[in-house]
């Protein structure tokens, strides 16, 4: 990998995002029963091999490459989807429960700074596991939705992300430069 290129913004970047994406999009879509005959269960293998083998995979070389918070961030979701993925159907509050803690580990990449895209999608990454969680919790179907949905969200913009670096689209909002505002005319 080229030295020059800024931590977060390498192609072990891009691949962690893809695959992140991916996996965001199948998990949302499969919990928001859009797609007839399509389920949460569906998404399995996607998390499994797609959200936790290769995510992991790609945590461990954005460590490698030094990049600490590309690397964290991808390990450790690679290694919670994986859990995700093998673990048996656990009761409403066993599931609400790793859906909880699977959330605070997303608040905290939301928290952790870096690009505009990168938080936005670890942002609603963690409504949509704060809501599922909840539904887990309570035993709400309709609230598993709206967390679906907005998984679908942040699978959305974590693969635009992953899609605006390779093709060099825009990746972050323009700011106004300072003074350069509206006047008013007397």
């Amino acid at each position: 990998m080229d030295k020059d290129v800024s931590a977060g913004s390498g192609i072990t970047t891009v691949a962690g995002r893809l695959a992140l994406g991916i996996t965001l999009l199948a998990f949302g879509l499969g919990h928001t029963a859009v797609i007839d005959g399509v389920s949460a269960a569906d998404a399995g293998s996607i998390a499994q091999y797609v959200g936790g083998v290769a995510l992991f995979v790609a945590g461990l070389v954005a460590l490698r490459e030094g990049d600490s918070a590309g690397g964290t961030a991808f390990s450790v979701l690679g290694a919670l989807w994986f859990t995700w993925a093998v673990s048996d159907s656990a009761s409403g509050n066993e599931a609400g429960l790793f859906l909880l803690l699977f959330a605070l580990v997303a608040l905290s990449l939301t928290l952790a700074g870096g690009d505009q895209l990168g938080q936005g999608m670890y942002g609603l990454f963690f409504v949509a596991l704060l809501l599922m969680a909840i539904a887990s919790f309570a035993g709400n179907d309709g609230l598993v939705k709206v967390g679906g949905w907005f998984a679908v969200a942040a699978g959305a913009v974590a693969w635009y992300a992953a899609t605006a670096a390779l093709a060099h689209w825009p990746t972050a909002i323009p700011r106004r430069a300072a003074g350069r505002g509206v006047t008013a005319t007397g």
